[in-house]
């Protein structure tokens, strides 16, 4: 037996009762929702209900003509659509995705370019929310795909004209992974830290511009990452290890890290650093943010002084993603649960290993190679892409 369906959109000033006084109405005609949906832009509702009349059973007729008298009474405005269950199964067949956009301003021309791509590419913007206070700076946009369409291909399009907009964006598939992630996993230099350790100890050493031109390279994907490490500790042969101290004082965090591990930490997330650099920094950033997990390379001291070694393992690319897979296991998650975080091109392994890759402010291979990556002032701009809005943080944060 076919199903007959209305969409009744109804639009105009809220107030209390609007709800009741419709979904009432429904209820006495006999008929049942499908979908509801209401949004409040200041002071004006939208609200939508799909209405489904199984053949029979009710009449659509006189419930539309009530629910139009009903809507003048209250002071809205009333437009219908019959639906079909083929139309009706035709949209749930297209795959929902999330589309984050973020910058110091999201304006028209910015909407309008990236708003064009998607009808470009046949993609429908079911709801827009604005997740910033203020001044419009970060936008989620809900958008159902045609099946078939390369998502990937589309994303790198978007991608580059969010560059040339200057703004960032990131899409990813809407479901429950999204909302479900239990884990962060950051890298220490230049993503959780404004710095790269090692440089501020070859400064100390007075060999500065040698280590930093390496860094540079190794950071790049222009040299193996464990030969380079070996090659920059080997340099730092005879400082005194006081000068370890030294650089932890004045360590500036990456505005908005604090504010991201407390946040994620109140929503019950497990946290952990995991870091090419060494562990007398990371053991200590763990103690001070309070994480669940810290892991690094082991600089050797013997009588207060580095000797040129490292201790054990080197913890490059590989051993990274390694390590975060083992950090899951042992939370008892799944890989899609997991947020990584990097700037560099050791970091890309376990980018590519979690459900949410971030290559945060990164490097122009890790950046081409990343199929997210944001270049943004504050860290916690990362809680955009988990739906939070700069209101949740904040009262979340308190």
């Amino acid at each position: 037996m076919d199903n007959r369906m209305v969409l009744v959109i109804m639009t105009g000033p809220d107030r209390p009762g609007i709800i009741a006084a419709v979904t009432g109405q429904i209820a006495a005609a006999g008929a049942r929702i499908r979908d509801i949906e209401q949004t409040v832009t200041h002071t004006l509702l939208s609200l939508s209900v799909l209405i489904d009349f199984t053949a029979g059973e009710s009449d659509q007729k006189p419930l539309v003509k009530d629910l139009l008298f009903l809507a003048k009474e209250i002071g809205l405005d009333l437009d219908f659509q019959v639906l079909t269950e083929a139309e009706y199964r035709r949209k749930s067949t297209r795959h929902a995705y999330v589309l984050t956009i973020m910058g110091g301003e999201v304006n028209a021309v910015a909407l309008a370019r990236i708003s064009r791509i998607l009808a470009d590419h046949e993609v429908n913007i079911e709801r827009i929310s604005k997740l910033t206070q203020g001044q419009l700076r970060c936008v989620e946009f809900l958008v159902t795909v045609p099946p078939g369409l390369d998502v990937k291909a589309m994303t790198r399009t978007l991608l580059g004209e969010g560059g040339s907009l200057g703004v960032d964006i990131a899409v990813q598939k809407e479901g429950l992974y999204r909302r479900a992630k239990r884990l962060i996993v950051m890298d220490m230099d230049s993503t959780l830290i404004q710095i790269e350790v090692i440089d501020e100890l070859a400064r100390l050493a007075g060999v500065g511009a040698e280590v930093e031109a390496i860094t540079e390279r190794a950071m790049n994907g222009e040299l193996d990452f464990s030969g380079a490490l070996r090659a920059r500790v080997a340099l730092l042969k005879g400082l005194p290890a006081d000068a370890l101290e030294e650089v932890y004082r004045t360590i500036p965090f990456t505005p908005g890290a604090k504010t991201l591990v407390r946040v994620l930490k109140r929503l019950g997330f497990r946290t952990a650093v995991i870091s090419g650099g060494f562990s007398f920094f990371t053991d200590r950033l763990k103690a001070e943010l309070g994480l669940d997990y810290a892991f690094a390379n082991a600089l050797e001291i013997k009588n207060g002084r580095v000797t040129g070694e490292v201790s054990g393992p080197i913890v490059d690319g590989a051993r990274k993603a390694e390590l975060l897979e083992e950090i899951a296991v042992r939370e008892g998650i799944t890989l899609d649960q997991v947020i990584a975080i990097g700037d560099g091109a050791n970091d890309l392994p376990m980018l590519g290993k979690a459900g949410l890759g971030i290559a945060f402010n990164a490097k122009a291979r890790v950046r081409e190679q990343a199929d997210t990556h944001i270049n943004q002032q504050s860290l916690d701009s990362i809680l955009y892409l988990l739906g939070l809005s700069e209101r949740d943080m904040t009262e979340i944060g308190e």
